[in-house]
């Protein structure tokens, strides 16, 4: 709206029409700063301590909002009636600085409102923390209940701010690193329940004691690493290095080698041999692996020898070509540099393999989880011995997950499922058998065993080793879907699609909706409705190939697709029993979020609209209210009671064929977008601007954010009415 006001053209006169329109324009603009100046002196009045500056900033906004709206009134300008074309500005230096001291104060007033949230979250780990430590020293379990209850609630409260954090993030990679560490999280409380139980109950068992110790530890280092993550912070001012990856460097190398087309000076020969090198030096953690077969052991070998002899060639080529630029060079630089970029991706597609055939055996292998049912049971016997005997076993487990994790970072293709696979390495490690990190022991499944065996008759005991085998059984069920997302990928079926996992889950984690009872489709319900899961699929392949031809990645109108497109594709898995989704209130839930999604999408369609030519526009409005009447009809759906197996399965199904529709419309509407915007460039050099809002689009836009949603988003809003993303054991 801003930018409409600045850019209007400075013709001395103007009709009436196009002055009302302005005037309603800088109406708009100050409305929307009254509704959200509301909201920051709602957050300046519950924070003291920077209730002064959020102050002062709102009153510059709403001060710079009211002089926009003076200047742009028409009864505030003199002008004789008789003349149909009159005066707009006669001075625009005076909108130009109401608008800069605008956005300079609503900046300020977003900074301010972070720099609370941010603090919110470190108060909260500092409540948590100081209830961890009365935890670690109660000596009876009438103390340990009571605490152990403010523990749960406060850590409700800390997976709510952290999980709105994490959803707010833009860094992909800072999303996945924030959803690892909350996971961490999630599993310990469970596990802190359990293992401090047990250590009252046998006070004198040193196993009991290190069990519990992990935990507490595990614990403390994944709330540091959610802080790290908040304040954007390393320990010691350490700055984060990320490993490379075969797939990245990879990617890059061949970027640098398909530059050389452009342009023969931009590197040099000895850049390019140590990216190559790099490379090659991290194929020796599939050539150096035990679990490596020897078939793609020798095939990664003399894939990195014809690598290095293909490098060689396009370097003897490039640098002739440098002298003396003939057709015939150029022509050999070019299938040089095909050769080249073919063997890196043949090497690309040999790890691959090598890493995703492992997984899927050590998967599949692991599936029955004899090794823990053998330690429940010789636990149970108190036969020490055979304790001892599964430990090895499980050991060698370990050693197994810990290696295919490594290697599966190296083929993740994106790095969010990089970071994933980093943080599932470290997850087996500190689950596994006892490890000495430093001076602190980890938490692990052996000596949840071995306290059993040492008292085979404790209820407590047993509870305790169930409960870290389950986590055990998780995190390999978690890599299971892993090896899915990172199989996709590969394949060209997905893209970036860990955007969703802190979705809240109604029937499970909140205490006020205990009336709903979630349920999961059995087999015959999953058969009826694989088809239409099917189609569902192929449609997120159709958008993602649409979204993937936008040069402009951070378009909106590519984001809300991606996004859509994210949350169908769980829908799908859904349909197979698998993924993020696990009961039909989790649909349920999804589907909501899917059509405020797509509502979004036809918000920022309309904003599209105005920049099109006045020709192509009734089409892309008509599909956007075509589109915003779908998603209504689909949230209708998902919000509807549905009592019974029967009804459930019915919601199930009509909310899914309603998601399809949706993706059906959207598969039409990219190309249709991307079709205006190639088409507003060719003819324009860029697209027209923005004409002024009519009066209708001013009603819209000022009803599509509310104070009181506002108020949510930072967290003012009573905890009572948000779903919390962690799940409890009750203390009882």
């Amino acid at each position: 709206q801003i930018t409409t006001l600045i850019n209007h053209k400075d013709k001395p006169k103007r009709s009436d029409k196009t002055l009302q329109a302005i005037q309603r324009v800088g109406q708009a603009v100050n409305l929307a700063v009254g509704r959200f100046v509301t909201v920051g002196e709602a957050i300046a009045n519950e924070n003291h301590e920077l209730k002064e500056e959020m102050s002062v900033a709102c009153i510059e906004a709403r001060r710079a909002g009211e002089t926009i709206a003076q200047l742009t009134d028409v009864a505030s300008l003199d002008h004789p009636e008789s003349d149909s074309h009159i005066t707009i500005f006669t001075d625009k230096t005076g909108v130009v600085k109401a608008a800069r001291l605008l956005l300079s104060s609503v900046t300020k007033v977003l900074v301010l409102a972070d720099r609370i949230v941010i603090k919110q979250i470190i108060t909260s780990r500092n409540k948590v923390l100081a209830t961890m430590e009365q935890l670690e020293k109660v000596s009876s379990f009438q103390e340990f209940v009571q605490i152990f209850s403010q523990f749960g609630n406060e850590m409700v409260e800390f997976a709510h701010l952290t999980g709105d954090r994490q959803n707010d993030l833009k860094d992909e990679k800072k999303k996945a690193r924030m959803a690892a560490s909350r996971a961490v999280l999630e599993k310990c409380t469970m596990m802190l329940l359990t293992a401090s139980k047990t250590c009252l109950r046998h006070p004198d068992c040193e196993s009991a004691r290190i069990n519990k110790d992990g935990v507490f530890h595990r614990m403390r280092l994944a709330l540091e690493q959610v802080i790290e993550i908040v304040t954007d912070s390393r320990p010691n001012g350490e700055n984060e290095m990320a490993p490379i990856s075969i797939y990245s460097g990879i990617k890059e190398f061949k970027n640098k080698v398909e530059g050389l087309r452009e342009n023969l000076y931009f590197l040099s020969k000895e850049n390019l041999s140590t990216m190559l090198e790099v490379i090659l030096e991290h194929t020796e953690d599939f050539t150096d692996s035990a679990y490596t077969s020897h078939e793609h052991r020798e095939h990664i070998l003399e894939l990195s020898k014809q690598a290095k002899m293909e490098l060689e060639q396009l370097v003897s080529v490039w640098m002739q070509a440098q002298n003396q630029k003939t057709k015939d060079l150029m022509e050999d630089l070019e299938v040089a540099i095909l050769k080249t970029c073919q063997c890196m991706n043949e090497l690309k597609r040999e790890v691959h393999s090598a890493a995703t055939s492992l997984a899927a055996d050590l998967l599949k292998y692991h599936t029955d989880h004899m090794v823990l049912k053998a330690l429940k049971i010789t636990g149970v016997e108190g036969n020490l011995e055979a304790v001892a005997e599964y430990t090895c076993k499980l050991s060698e487990q370990k050693e197994q997950l810990v290696e295919m994790c490594r290697l599966l970072r190296h083929v993740s293709g994106t790095e969010p499922l990089e970071i994933t696979c980093i943080h599932a390495e470290d997850t087996f490690q500190v689950t596994g058998p006892q490890v000495l990190t430093n001076t602190l022991f980890s938490v692990h499944l052996i000596s949840a065993a071995e306290t059993l065996a040492l008292h085979p008759s404790s209820k407590i005991a047993k509870e305790n080793l169930e409960v870290f085998c389950e986590a055990w059984e998780s995190q390999l069920s978690d890599m299971s879907l892993l090896l899915r997302e990172i199989n996709d990928v590969f394949e060209g079926r997905r893209g970036e699609k860990r955007v969703y996992l802190s979705l809240p889950r109604p029937g499970k984690h909140n205490a006020n909706l205990k009336a709903l009872k979630p349920v999961k489709l059995d087999t015959e319900e999953q058969a009826k409705i694989a088809k239409l899961g099917l189609e569902l699929h192929l449609l997120t392949s159709d958008v993602d190939s649409e979204t993937e031809k936008w040069e402009d990645q951070e378009n909106e109108i590519v984001q809300h697709g991606q996004g859509m497109s994210s949350m169908a594709y769980s829908m799908y898995l859904f349909t197979r029993g698998e993924g993020l989704l696990k009961t039909t209130q989790d649909l349920f839930h999804q589907a909501e979020i899917f059509a405020t999604e797509g509502t979004k999408l036809a918000s920022a369609l309309h904003a599209f609209s105005d920049q099109v030519h006045e020709d192509d526009k009734p089409l892309l409005v008509l599909e956007a209210e075509k589109l915003i009447s779908m998603c209504k009809q689909l949230q209708v759906t998902a919000k509807a009671s549905a009592q019974g197996k029967s009804a459930t399965f019915t919601k199930v199904d009509a909310c899914i064929l309603k998601t399809r529709n949706v993706m059906t419309l959207l598969c039409q509407l990219l190309p249709l977008c991307f079709k205006l915007l190639r088409k507003n460039k060719a003819g324009n050099g860029c697209l027209k601007p923005a004409p002024p809002w009519k009066e209708d689009r001013i009603r819209t836009g000022t009803n599509a954010h509310t104070p009181e949603r506002r108020v949510e988003t930072f967290g003012i809003k009573s905890l009572e009415n948000h779903v919390t993303n962690m799940t409890f054991l009750e203390s009882k």
